[in-house]
């Protein structure tokens, strides 16, 4: 026979002390300290960068937008502000013999921008030379391109001759049904070369635009009224219309 015996098993087993898995709870009279984040200070610096930035670029995008708008656009006006004229005069003074003489012109007439841009092409008669002209009424000059020479003229807007824009829009308005305007006379200005001009900046955007490139002088108006036979070869003229009469601004070189 077979003997089966079981040895007893304790349930409980030795209790093993762990100074690690011990967990403390502080006492109530004791103050649970937590650490305190220390605070940043606002980026202030950051902000005024920010807030520079954008102010210079909305700034460089306007100055783009201005100096394309008036410096690399050609200007476009309407087709009632465009006109093409004829003029019959008398140069009873200075060609008696002639009779009557026409000059032809293409004018432009810019009333937003107050200002008023002639082109004078090459006369069928007489010595006057092609020319561009721009009357800015803001700026108070006158541009005279003259193409023979591939040179620019400014002087202060004579506005005893030249009429404003509004003026010389309905003058040219009133006479558009006919091809010719009625017959006129002819007056002359002289003008003298006193120096060259180097900043073209101050001369405003239209005028800047005819003469970007090319030489340019001011001019004074002289008091005299005939130019000596000696000192015409050092002059040559042109021949414009912008009122009710014929001009001939005759520039003469003397420095």
């Amino acid at each position: 026979m077979v003997k089966i015996t079981f040895q007893p098993v304790s349930a409980q087993k030795p209790e093993k002390e762990n100074d690690g898995d011990k967990i403390i709870i502080p006492q109530a009279h004791e103050q649970l300290v937590l650490p305190v984040k220390s605070k940043k200070p606002f980026p202030t610096g950051l902000c005024c960068l920010t807030f520079g930035l954008v102010v210079f670029m909305s700034g460089l995008v306007f100055a783009s937008i201005y100096v394309y708008r008036y410096y690399f656009i050609p200007q476009q006006i309407p087709e009632d502000s465009l006109f093409h004229c004829r003029v019959i005069y008398e140069d009873s003074v200075y060609a008696p013999l002639r009779g009557r003489q026409e000059l032809e012109e293409n004018v432009g007439i810019y009333l937003d921008d107050n200002y008023e841009q002639i082109s004078v092409p090459v006369p069928h008669f007489g010595s006057s030379d092609p020319a561009d002209i721009i009357h800015d009424f803001q700026r108070g000059l006158t541009a005279y391109h003259d193409i023979a020479l591939d040179k620019c003229y400014i002087t202060e807007l004579n506005t005893t001759l030249v009429m404003p824009p509004r003026n010389l829009w309905e003058l040219l308005v009133n006479v558009k049904r006919g091809t010719y305007l009625p017959q006129t006379y002819i007056i002359q200005e002289e003008m003298v070369v006193t120096g060259r001009v180097r900043n073209m900046r101050q001369l405003g955007p239209f005028i800047h635009r005819l003469c970007y490139g090319k030489e340019t002088y001011r001019l004074r108006r002289s008091q005299r009224r005939r130019i000596e036979r000696r000192e015409a070869k050092k002059c040559h003229s042109i021949r414009h219309f912008e009122n009710t009469f014929v001009v001939e601004t005759v520039i003469c070189n003397r420095v």
